[in-house]
């Protein structure tokens, strides 16, 4: 089970750190991501970290925003600096729990876990 929290309201320009706390014992192994959906669009591809400590992020969010994780917590963080409007969603973590690498890493279908999301929004 994943359980995000950390979402809110802010300023353009503003920062925020979303974190997602899983539950497993074997967390260090799974693949975390997050994605993030505005209304009327679909689930957005945000970052995501290996269990080796590689990140990925989407183009939008890159040099911007900051995935890390701390295996002994069981938990993921996403740091997200100068947030923009456009920034405005609501985000989502996820797990691949079964290391589907075949799967590419920017692909929903990927992971198994979901967590609820949380409520982003950046005022201009």
């Amino acid at each position: 089970q994943l359980q995000a929290c950390g979402g809110g309201l802010v300023q353009s320009g503003d920062s925020l750190r979303l974190s997602c706390a899983a539950s497993g014992r074997t967390f260090g192994s799974y693949f975390m991501g997050w994605f993030r959906q505005a209304p009327g669009k679909g689930r957005e591809f945000v970052a995501a970290s290996g269990s080796s400590g590689n990140t990925y992020y989407a183009d939008s969010v890159e040099g911007r925003f900051t995935i890390s994780r701390h295996n002994l917590e069981n938990t993921v963080y996403l740091q997200m600096d100068s947030l923009k409007p456009e920034d405005t969603a609501v985000y989502f973590c996820a797990a691949d729990s079964r290391q589907r690498t075949w799967v590419p890493l920017r692909t929903a279908s990927r992971y198994d876990s979901w967590g609820p999301g949380t409520q982003v929004t950046v005022s201009s």
